[in-house]
C-alpha cells in the first residue's frame, strides 16, 4: 500500500469521558489502514511528558492547549494525521490553534464530541466525576469549571447516542470530503 503523505490536524474536544480518545483511536486505525502516517496526541500523556509543570487554571489550560496545537501543526505540515483528543476548554484557545494552522496552510477539523455531562458522568473512565462528587476534586471541567462548547465545528458527534464505529465512520467520511484523507 502507498502511504498517503498528506497531513492535517483533527481536534476533538468534548467534557472528561465523552469518547474522544476512543473515536480517535478507531479513526486512526481506519486511516493508517489505508496508508495514512497518523499520531494520536492524547491530552493525559500531553499533560505527564509535554505539560508537567502545568496547572488547571484558565492561563495553564491555555498553554497547555497552544503546546498540542503546536505539535499538532507541526506533525501535520509533515504529512501526518493528528488526531488530538483534548478536552480544551476555552473557545479562543481552540481558535488560536485554528488560526495557527490557517496560517501555515495546515487543514484543521475541530470535533465536538457532545456527550451530556450526566453521560460522562456515569461513564466516568478516571473516576473524576466520583472524586469531585466526594469533595476530593474541583476544577472539573462541565462540572465546576467551564467547557465552552464550540457554536460551529467541523462536525459534532453525539458520542452517547452512536457506537464508537459509527462516529469514526462519520469523522472519515468527513475527511474524505474535505479532501484531507
Amino acid at each position: 500500500m502507498t502511504a498517503v503523505t498528506s497531513g492535517a490536524t483533527v481536534w476533538l474536544t468534548g467534557l472528561p469521558s465523552a469518547g474522544k480518545t476512543t473515536i480517535a483511536r478507531a479513526l486512526a486505525e481506519r486511516l493508517r489502514a489505508e496508508g495514512h502516517r497518523v499520531e494520536v496526541l492524547d491530552g493525559d500523556e500531553i499533560r505527564e511528558f509535554l505539560s508537567a509543570g502545568l496547572g488547571f487554571s484558565r492561563e495553564d489550560r491555555h498553554q497547555n492547549v497552544q503546546r498540542i496545537g503546536f505539535v499538532a501543526e507541526l506533525l501535520a505540515s509533515n504529512g501526518v494525521k493528528a488526531l488530538v483528543p483534548v478536552i480544551a476548554p476555552y473557545a479562543d484557545s481552540r481558535e488560536a490553534v485554528r488560526k495557527r494552522h490557517q496560517h501555515e496552510g495546515t487543514g484543521y477539523l475541530e470535533v465536538h464530541v457532545a456527550t451530556p455531562v450526566e453521560v460522562c458522568s456515569e461513564r466516568d473512565v478516571k473516576g473524576l466525576y466520583a472524586r469531585q462528587a466526594a469533595g476530593e476534586l474541583t476544577g472539573l471541567t462541565g462540572v465546576d469549571d467551564p467547557y465552552e462548547a464550540p457554536t460551529d465545528p467541523d462536525l459534532r458527534i453525539h458520542a452517547h447516542e452512536q457506537g464508537v464505529e459509527e462516529s469514526a465512520a462519520a469523522l472519515h467520511t468527513l475527511l474524505i470530503e474535505r479532501g484531507l484523507a
